[in-house]
This record gives C-alpha cells, sequence and structure tokens, in this order.
C-alpha cells in the first residue's frame, strides 16, 4: 500500500496541487501524510500522523513554495506507525538533501541498515524507507549515477518518488510490483500511484514507468533510463486488482472496476446459489457483486449501509483496530430479513470482517447467508507492502473450504478460482506477482519472523 505522487511546475501552486493529488489516493494508507518541496537544493518538508485533511491547513499549505513537489500517504508495513516514520523522509548527507516517498517493501533492509550502520550513518526511524534515502544522500556520484546505483542494491518492492538538486525523480523496482504512472498537466509532469490521482488534478496519462527505469525531470523536461534491467514481463501485484487500487484506476491499460466486474460474472458461474438477493461488502466488494447480480439473474440490492466516515478497515496498524472498525463501519439493512442472502466480498484475508458480517445479517433475519469470494484464497504473507506477513494471520492457510465456512458461520462459501482472476484481468499470469495466492514469490525471500513489520523498534520494557 502507501501513496505516492510527484509533480514538477514551476510556474503552479506544487504544494496545492501535491495536496490534492494525496486525496485520490488516500485509500492506499491512512496512517500519516506528508508534502514537500524543493526551490532549487532547498527542501521543506510537513509531515504529521492523520488523514490528508488532518495533516494539512490553508496556513500550512501556503507555508510550503517550490518549483516541485513529492506527497505521500502511508500504510505501515515495516516500522510502527509513528511521526518518525511518517513521509516524506529527509536526509541530509554531505552530498545532497534528499526527501524521498516509498511504496513497498525492501526484503534487505537489515543488511542495508548495517552497512549504513558500520559507514557511521544515524537512522532516526525504524522504516525501510529511510535506507534508501541515506544511501542518496551519502552516494557521491553524480545524482542520477547515484540514483541507479542504489536501486540496484535494493531488494523486494520499491516504488519510489524523490527531491534533490532540484529535481524530481521516479523509479520501480525491477518487477514493478507497485504501480507508477506519468501524467502530464500542460507541458508540467506529474507521477502518481494511481491514474485516478491524474484524472483528479486534470492532468492526461501518458505512460507506466517501466520496471526498472529510472525518470528525471527538471528544468529540461522528463527523460528515463534503465537504473536496472526489467524482469521479464514484470510481477505487478495482483492483490492491486482485487482490492488495492480505486475502481476508476487503470493499471496496465485495464480500468479496475471493469476487472472487477467480470471477477464477479466469473465467480456466479463457477460458484452458483439458489438466493434472493445479491448485497455486496461495501465498498470493494461492489463491482463484483454486481457482476455476480449480472451473471446470475440474482437481484443486486444494498443490504449493508457503510459508514464512509470509517476509512478502510484492513488496513488499520493493528488487529484490535481493525475490529472495532468493523462494528462501527458496516450496519445491516432490514432488507435482508427472510431473505436467503447472498454477500460478495472481494477477499477474506483475516475472516474478521466476514465472520461479523455474516452474524450481523442473521441477527438482521436472513434465512441464509451465502459467501463468494471474488479471488482465491489468500494462503501465503506478503513480504512486498500489504500488511499481512504471517500464516498464523490468514484464515485460508492451512484451512480447507469448509473449515473457513465454519469459522465464518457462513451457509456456504466459495472463491473464484486462479484462472478466473487471471481471465478478469486480461493480462498473462507471468506479468503478476501472486504469491499471496500460490506461494511463488518473485524474489527471495526471508522467513515472516526475520521481516516482522516492527523488527527495528526499540524493545519495550
Amino acid at each position: 500500500m502507501c501513496g505516492v505522487l510527484g509533480i514538477h511546475a514551476p510556474e503552479r501552486d506544487v504544494a496545492r496541487l501535491a495536496y490534492f493529488g494525496l486525496f485520490a489516493l488516500q485509500h492506499r494508507g491512512q496512517e500519516s501524510a506528508g508534502v514537500a518541496v524543493s526551490e532549487g537544493p532547498r527542501v521543506t518538508v510537513l509531515r504529521d500522523m492523520g488523514l490528508v485533511t488532518q495533516v494539512f491547513s490553508e496556513e500550512k499549505l501556503r507555508g510550503l513554495q517550490g518549483d516541485a513537489a513529492i506527497a505521500h500517504c502511508r500504510y505501515s508495513t515495516t516500522g510502527g506507525a509513528r511521526w518518525a516514520n511518517a513521509q516524506p523522509i529527509v536526509q541530509h548527507g554531505p552530498v545532497r538533501t534528499v526527501a524521498l516517498g516509498h511504496n513497498g517493501n525492501l526484503t534487505n533492509t537489515a543488511e542495508l541498515r548495517d552497512e549504513l550502520r558500520s559507514r557511521g550513518i544515524k537512522l532516526r526511524s525504524t522504516s525501510d524507507t529511510e535506507v534508501i534515502a541515506a544511501l542518496l544522500a551519502h552516494d557521491e556520484r553524480p545524482l542520477e549515477d547515484a540514483v541507479a546505483h542504489v536501486v540496484g542494491q535494493l531488494e523486494g518492492a520499491f516504488t519510489v518518488v524523490v527531491l534533490a538538486e532540484g529535481k524530481l525523480i521516479g523509479f520501480r523496482d525491477p518487477h514493478g510490483i507497485r504501480p507508477l504512472v506519468i501524467g502530464l498537466l500542460g507541458t508540467d509532469v506529474v507521477l502518481a500511484s494511481e491514474t485516478c490521482a491524474l484524472d483528479l488534478l486534470g492532468a492526461e496519462f501518458e505512460r507506466e514507468v517501466v520496471p526498472g527505469e529510472l525518470v528525471v525531470v527538471d528544468e529540461r523536461g522528463l527523460r528515463a533510463r534503465p537504473a536496472v534491467p526489467q524482469q521479464d514481463g514484470g510481477a505487478l501485484c495482483i492483490f492491486e486488482f482485487i482490492y488495492l487500487a480505486r475502481p476508476d484506476t487503470k493499471l496496465r491499460g485495464i480500468e479496475i472496476h471493469g476487472a472487477r466486474v467480470r471477477m464477479g460474472e466469473r465467480l456466479a458461474e463457477e460458484a452458483p446459489v439458489r438466493a434472493d438477493i445479491v448485497i455486496p461488502i461495501p465498498d470493494s466488494g461492489t463491482p463484483a457483486a454486481i457482476g455476480f447480480a449480472r451473471a446470475s439473474g440474482i437481484p443486486f440490492d444494498e443490504g449493508l449501509i457503510k459508514n464512509r466516515y470509517v476509512g478502510r478497515t484492513f488496513i488499520q496498524p493493528d488487529q484490535a483496530l481493525r475490529e472495532h472498525g468493523i462494528k462501527t463501519k458496516f450496519n445491516p439493512l432490514a432488507e435482508v430479513a427472510g431473505k436467503r442472502v447472498v454477500v460478495v466480498d472481494d477477499s477474506i484475508v483475516r475472516g474478521s470482517t466476514t465472520r461479523q458480517i455474516v452474524a450481523m445479517l442473521y441477527e438482521e433475519g436472513a434465512l441464509e447467508v451465502h459467501v463468494r469470494v471474488s479471488s482465491p484464497p489468500i494462503i501465503s504473507p506478503c513480504f512486498y507492502g500489504i500488511d499481512m506477513a504471517t500464516e498464523g494471520e490468514l484464515i485460508a492457510a492451512g484451512r480447507t473450504v469448509e473449515e473457513v465456512r465454519k469459522a465464518i458461520g457462513a451457509a456456504s462459501l466459495a472463491y473464484l478460482s486462479l484462472e478466473g482472476l487471471q481471465a478478469a484481468t486480461r493480462r498473462p499470469e507471468s506479468t503478476f506477482c501472486r504469491a499471496c495466492l500460490t506461494r511463488r514469490y518473485p524474489t527471495p525471500v526471508e522467513s515472516a519472523s526475520a521481516l516482522a513489520k516492527n523488527r527495528f523498534e526499540p524493545a519495550r520494557a
């Protein structure tokens, strides 16, 4: 998760544009937000805990003046949810000052931290992001060569935007696990995690940043070069299609909403059920529920009202907050009473949301609650930027579908097949990371304990 954005526009209010762009990316991270601006080599940053609207005010935005800006909203996967880990991270080195925002998760952070420590370089945070910034700030090569060198040292998933020496820089890991797109606002350049941010700013989509590519924007315009060779056809995270990306975003030229509707249609073909109504778990389950209803002929209806002032419960930083968020987020309608209900959701990760919603629907008087999931079972941890790093957190890991059904209390349960999911994306499986569904990772990974989220946090008394 995490949302990143960059803009180089000397004649525009770049801080305000970055602020508005973050609104389109808020779904990618709710813990902290920040904007950094540069005017020549000078960098100013404002970052804090909370949502975009909580961090920024009119007065604060007026204090951020410059020719280029980067912005970030955070969802933590390495390092706890605290101010020191909020982004953009700034590192002052003997060579340059660097402001940096990162979406993804490094798998060799421990080795890189040890290397920096051996060079006498101090780190103030416990995130993997500061490691990237420190490497760049202390690399004596010319900036673009330094970035290319640092990219070659990193392992795992990383989509990064950088301000340094008055330039805006963006790069992706050689597998392209996390997205990054280029847009044009007139002649000015915008980088963003998703195309929906370009839409909000009125920028025209130009292209995606190629995996392993480095793009630089300065007074001479946009130029690109390979930092490291692209790995095969790339390995974009399949969970972006299932849940992470906004439905109005396009990835690999495919609109996410359309792909999710196709997932629901295929799910209805693979797992038919006799029922009276189809309802989604809003909002991420809605497109698939539309597709399921369309293909099955069962009427679509709203059975759950969502409190839209509550954020995405899956991306809360710990399980206790997720459990509490579910209770305040959804409320069933009397519409379900006396009916056989098909509940469609995009995925079941920990099972907390699904279990509580099934119970709510029965309490409201539903006769039967049938759960249909528009993705395959999630059976393996993610080490690339999604907070599910142990099998113990995953309800489907080591359990049969029938065992999961009993655990969530549903009358029946069915998942979309891996083949059905892939067909809905209209892209070949060789271009995706599907490790959470298959246990096959595109890069070497250590054990879950070695990659635990809080492994660099100081020990508590």
